[in-house]
């Protein structure tokens, strides 16, 4: 699929800023199932400073100052994005949950086939993060999904139904600050809270699940032309499973995401992987407006 993907955020602030530094985590990235070509970045007003990093999980990370009066910040990325078939996990494959677990436990090193880095880089994965922390409750609601000796891909694709079928998206029910425990007590949410549930389940039995953020093509209703600006940034998370690589699964879908879905990067949760985030002097309160387009471009 090719796709032309725009993402437009602006502030407006009740007071004049000046001074801002920010953090932009924007740019899609390229892999082995994406391509991005095109890439920009425009940014108003103008950035004093400006320049590109990775960071710890190899997302592209865009530092700007700007040092100028301004009651307003805009930024835009659009991009011209191929995706292609991601990696398949079949069925009655792979390891059971609980050898993926002992190769992801620490001093595992010892055991012959945790020796590959892949397995050794995803412990990381394993453990607590701010929006993504263990606990029994969530170790004990996963556990239905993962009966002894089953296959971690079987059971993870169990459980990605369960949190479709169990909870009710609900936008506004929830902020970023919801702790996942009331999410699963409440059963609703949006992306964002069943991604950050997911996670934090998985990793309350020792498996490595990390947050993926970036957007999915959208459909209008029956009849209707698509709306600019309609589409949203989306989340899902990737499993690491020893042996075969990251499995990604869409629990507000049910589905495991296929070429509709364009990643843009992904850490331990929301938090690293925030699209803008900075501190500025001035500015009082301000108001938000984040625009989004992810537009098919094939005949």
């Amino acid at each position: 699929m090719e796709y032309l993907l725009e993402h437009s955020t602006r502030y407006q602030y009740a007071a004049n800023v000046t001074l801002s530094h920010n953090e932009a985590r924007l740019l899609p990235r390229n892999l082995p199932w994406q391509t991005c070509k095109n890439t920009q970045l425009n940014i108003f007003p103008t950035p004093l400073r400006q320049h590109e990093r990775r960071d710890f999980f190899g997302n592209r990370v865009v530092y700007f100052a700007i040092e100028e009066l301004h009651s307003s910040l805009e930024v835009t990325v659009t991009s011209q994005v191929t995706t292609y078939a991601p990696p398949q996990f079949q069925y009655g494959t792979g390891p059971t949950w609980e050898e993926a677990k002992a190769l992801l436990a620490p001093g595992s090193h010892k055991h012959a086939l945790a020796a590959d880095v892949a397995t050794l880089e995803a412990r990381i994965f394993t453990l607590d993060s701010p929006f993504a922390k263990r606990h029994s409750q969530l170790a004990d609601f996963a556990r239905n999904s993962f009966s002894s000796d089953r296959l971690l891909i079987d059971a993870l694709q169990e459980f990605n139904q369960r949190i479709f079928q169990e909870f009710t998206y609900q936008p506004h029910f929830t902020t970023l600050a919801t702790p996942v425990l009331e999410v699963l007590e409440n059963r609703k949410g949006v992306c964002q809270d069943f991604a950050h549930l997911a996670i934090a389940a998985l990793r309350s039995l020792g498996l490595a699940a990390r947050y993926v953020s970036g957007y999915l093509e959208t459909q209008p209703p029956t009849g209707q032309e698509k709306l600019k600006g309609a589409d949203a940034s989306h989340a899902w998370l990737s499993v690491f499973i020893p042996g075969y690589g990251w499995m990604n699964l869409d629990p507000t879908n049910g589905i495991l995401p296929n070429q509709r879905y364009i990643t843009l990067g992904w850490g331990r949760d929301y938090a690293d992987i925030t699209p803008l985030k900075g501190v500025m002097n001035g500015g009082g309160h301000h108001h938000l407006e984040v625009a989004v387009d992810v537009l098919p471009q094939n005949p």
